[in-house]
């Protein structure tokens, strides 16, 4: 589209400015420099929120029994609510809202696990199948319990790793048995969690079918964790939330106001408010980030008013011998989206460069053992974010550049010449 001798008159004129040009420049690789790393630590943030969120599916609810603190239909406040096998028939079969349910009988935090003459006193999770998916269980060896130890009521128990360490030491636990409360248990599985809740690795999981019948539990139910549908607002989880509350307030004669009856807790609705926040945050770091990068190119703009000034005479001498408008804009507009793009891309690969710098020191920190609780993860900025702000600043310096090219443009030769 350009001849070689445009390109050498831009090149020449930058060697002539370059105090000016470099300024110029600078601001522009500063404003995209500091865009990077704006939406790098965003995402840094945005990522580490969520993975503290990644423990539990970001949909799950728990739900737990009290007593009633509110008169009800004539009946007192003080009665015990206590939940039964039939409310896990409800749930999971009337409850349109609920999709997924784990309910949990608790035994006493003190029961004895033995294995030869190694043992301790471990948390035991009595719970179904479905508790795997809801809560993110990783199981390291072995399996986690299916619907077929339910139904046969088998006595098998998925051990954390910390209980393996302590009764097994480096013996492998899979098939052995050990005693739970005096009553023989088979290892199926050793689940380990690798994040922030270390104490999951000193707790067990066993058939709740099973701990009810073996430890006498009859039909009771301690509590329930559901997981309901997937909305996008609070005003929506927050509708789920008091519709299931109001299920089971009508099951078991209580207020549905009365928060002492039957306490609750949506994880969905903190989710959902946690990623608008952050979904603010991010559109607040581009306004910042935009903005600055405007200032850099706006004073890209007035230089180049400045080149046009200075270069008057040559335009107009340009237009006498024939040159078109469309060719004195095009030899602005390119000076300007050159400088532009050039330092803008320079801008962007150290933004970019820094930004993976810091995430590799993170990642070096976590592989050593530490960093979990670190509330930052993998501040980089992606390949879509990084082609639209190359798109941006092309548009940018094509911007910066028009209205001083179109002045330059207008200049009529008779005009130019008598320019001083």
């Amino acid at each position: 589209m350009f001849d070689v001798d445009i390109w050498q008159e831009i090149f020449s004129t930058i060697r002539k400015n370059k105090l000016r040009t470099f300024l110029t420049g600078f601001s522009v690789a500063w404003g995209i420099f500091m865009l990077m790393v704006l939406l790098g630590s965003g995402n840094g943030l945005s990522n580490g929120v969520k993975e503290q969120f990644a423990e539990n599916a970001v949909n799950v609810m728990w739900m737990w029994t009290g007593e009633t603190s509110i008169p009800y239909n004539g009946l007192k406040e003080g009665r015990a609510v206590k939940f039964n096998n039939q409310d896990y028939d409800f749930l999971t079969t009337k409850s349109k809202e609920v999709e997924k349910v784990s309910s949990r009988y608790y035994l006493p935090n003190d029961i004895l696990y033995s294995y030869g003459k190694e043992y301790g006193s471990f948390e035991t999770s009595t719970c179904y199948p479905s508790l795997q998916e809801m809560e993110n269980i990783h199981i390291k060896t072995g399996r986690f319990i299916n619907d077929l130890d339910m139904q046969e009521f088998r006595k098998v128990v998925i051990i954390g790793d910390e209980i393996r360490k302590a009764l097994f030491k480096e013996e492998d636990p899979i098939g052995k048995y050990i005693k739970i409360g005096g009553v023989p248990f088979n290892v199926i599985g050793v689940s380990e969690s690798k994040k922030r809740n270390q104490d999951n690795n000193r707790s067990a999981y066993m058939p709740f079918s099973t701990a009810q019948r073996i430890f006498n539990g009859g039909d009771r139910v301690h509590t329930f964790t559901v997981t309901s549908k997937m909305v996008q607002t609070v005003e929506e989880a927050e509708a789920i939330n008091e519709k299931v509350r109001q299920d089971m307030a009508n099951r078991h004669a209580f207020d549905p106001k009365d928060k002492r009856a039957m306490g609750s807790f949506n994880m969905l609705t903190e989710y959902i408010r946690t990623m608008k926040i952050f979904q603010a945050i991010n559109l607040f770091v581009w306004i910042i980030g935009i903005g600055t990068l405007i200032a850099g190119i706006v004073g890209v703009s007035n230089i180049m008013l400045i080149l046009v000034k200075e270069r008057t005479k040559e335009i107009g001498i340009r237009k006498a011998i024939g040159a078109t408008p469309f060719s004195v804009i095009g030899l602005v507009l390119l000076e300007s989206v050159l400088i532009t793009t050039v330092a803008g891309y320079i801008g962007l690969v150290m933004g970019v460069g820094l930004m993976e710098l810091i995430n590799f020191g993170l990642e070096a920190a976590t592989g050593a053992g530490g960093g979990d609780n670190v509330f930052f993860k993998n501040p980089t900025v992606d390949f879509k974010t990084a082609v639209s702000a190359t798109l941006i600043l092309i548009l940018s310096g094509a911007l910066a550049g028009y209205f001083p090219s179109k002045r330059a443009a207008s200049v009529t030769p008779i005009e130019a010449l008598r320019d001083e």
